[in-house]
């Protein structure tokens, strides 16, 4: 039996199932109904696939639902799954680590009626660090994000905005944090899309002349980079 996030996972994702498998769409389901569903397939001897979009340790409500399940004595197995920052960031062929330009990458969401955000990681603190900036369910409040970030990273950072990753439908445009709210109500985004902020995008964009935005080269493979591996020539 497949239990799958049906407002969130590409239909195409079951095709590989048996076509003997049970598939049953959750968006409609309350925990109170779903647990009961699997505990029950589970104990009448099936094997019972729980199916989220994206990486399972990232905003998918998954602890709570581990929780009661182990409370009815079922054992679970997590597959780890590639986030929607990480298709985006193959989609733009873009490295979210530029040595220095930055080294830090920041998963973060805003916070909304359903999900308060700790104080500690309010958005515009989380920005003070210029880290290449996820973030996650914001659609719908866009602009007062677009505010937060402002007060920390330049007007014309690189944004992209990037919509239903994965889905034959997926659309990303490359813009400017001053920008960023303006073409997303354009676009008229208010679900299923991921920003990325962060000056390593400066790359996916073309200057007028025709030549790439780059950062400065790793020491990696530098020809003057010794190491273990590649020692210095002897004299």
């Amino acid at each position: 039996m497949i239990a799958y996030a049906d407002s969130l996972v590409p239909p195409a994702l079951l095709a590989i199932a048996k076509p003997t498998a049970t598939r049953l769409p959750t968006s409609d389901k309350t925990l109170e109904d779903l647990i009961p569903l699997l505990v029950a397939h589970v104990q009448a001897g099936e094997s019972v696939a729980r199916l989220h979009s994206g990486d399972l340790s990232l905003y998918s409500a998954v602890h709570e639902q581990v929780q009661r399940l182990r409370a009815a004595g079922v054992c679970c197995q997590f597959a780890p799954g590639i986030s929607a920052f990480q298709a985006a960031a193959a989609r733009l062929g873009a490295e979210l680590t530029v040595p220095e330009l930055v080294q830090t990458v920041i998963l973060t969401r805003v916070g909304g009626s359903a999900s308060k955000m700790p104080a500690r990681e309010e958005l515009a603190r989380l920005a003070a660090h210029g880290a290449s900036l996820c973030l996650y369910l914001a659609a719908r409040h866009i602009e007062t994000a677009q505010a937060a970030l402002l007060q920390h990273y330049s007007p014309d950072t690189p944004v992209a905005i990037c919509f239903r990753l994965g889905w034959p439908d997926e659309q990303i445009w490359l813009t400017d944090l001053q920008a960023m709210a303006a073409q997303s109500q354009a676009a008229n985004l208010s679900r299923t899309v991921l920003y990325l902020i962060s000056p390593a995008l400066a790359g996916c964009r073309w200057a007028s002349d025709g030549e790439p935005a780059l950062g400065r080269r790793s020491h990696l493979y530098h020809p003057d980079h010794h190491h273990q591996f590649r020692p210095p020539p002897k004299e």
